[in-house]
């Protein structure tokens, strides 16, 4: 069984930084992007960052320059450098794995559990 973790949330002051992780793990055969979303109070679900299996990364425009996307491959793991937090960076962040699993020749998405990340002015 497939499952996503996330970790590294908390409460941090403006200027701040926090680094989430995000493993994956159970019956995993490949794994193609990985991501970062969140969603603050009220609003949609927004895409942060990914980046692909090769390394090819994208950014929201309100993060370039203070965030920083990597993953492990070997660790099935994905990270978010989160610096210079802004109160704005406040919301639950989700990590989003397209992945392939035993018996499942197509990739999947999934999705974790959310972190909070809670930036004060």
């Amino acid at each position: 069984q497939v499952q996503v973790v996330e970790s590294g949330g908390g409460l941090v002051q403006a200027g701040g930084s926090l680094r989430l992780s995000c493993a994956a793990s159970g019956g995993i055969t490949s794994i193609n992007d990985m991501g970062w979303y969140r969603q603050a109070p009220g609003k949609q679900r927004e895409l942060v960052a990914r980046i692909t299996r090769g390394g090819i990364t994208n950014y929201a425009d309100s993060v370039k320059g203070r965030f920083t996307i990597s993953r492990d491959n070997a660790k099935k793991t994905v990270f978010l450098q989160m610096n210079s937090l802004k109160p704005e960076d406040t919301a639950v962040y989700y990590c989003n794995v397209a992945l392939m699993t035993t018996g499942w020749p197509y990739y999947r998405d999934y999705w974790g559990q959310g972190t909070q990340v809670t930036v004060s002015s």
